[in-house]
């Protein structure tokens, strides 16, 4: 289990479960109640586990207030494949100079998203 573990809040659980299954590989680890609609849903994307809570009605805010940075094998691979699985690409690929590649995406229930990846040494 995480130390820290973010969890989304979404009235479209079914919808973010696909979504991060299927562009990054998350496994449901946890669900409650065990069976039937699902209150919370743990999955686990590497060595770290998301949470995904279903809210009929979660709100809206003006502003998101966090941001989930997941680091993947390849970033415009990764990219390719957000808009066919329900979400948005909002910037990049673009190469930092702390030495990563980093794209912005936004999940299904539009909820900030970084893609990130090393940028080989040359």
């Amino acid at each position: 289990m995480s130390t820290i573990q973010p969890v989304i809040v979404t009235a479209n659980q079914d919808v973010l479960l696909s979504f991060y299954t299927q562009l990054f590989g998350a496994e449901e680890i946890f669900r409650e109640p065990a069976e039937g609609p699902a209150f919370y849903l743990g999955l686990r994307i590497g060595d770290t586990d998301l949470g995904l809570v279903a809210k009929a009605d979660p709100g809206t805010a003006a502003a998101p207030r966090i941001l989930l940075s997941i680091g993947v094998d390849d970033v415009g691979q990764t990219l390719g494949r957000v808009e066919a699985l329900g979400g948005s690409v909002r910037g990049g690929p673009a190469d930092m100079p702390w030495g990563q590649r980093v794209a912005h995406i936004q999940d299904p229930d539009g909820n900030p998203v970084n893609l990130t990846q090393p940028i080989p040494p040359r």
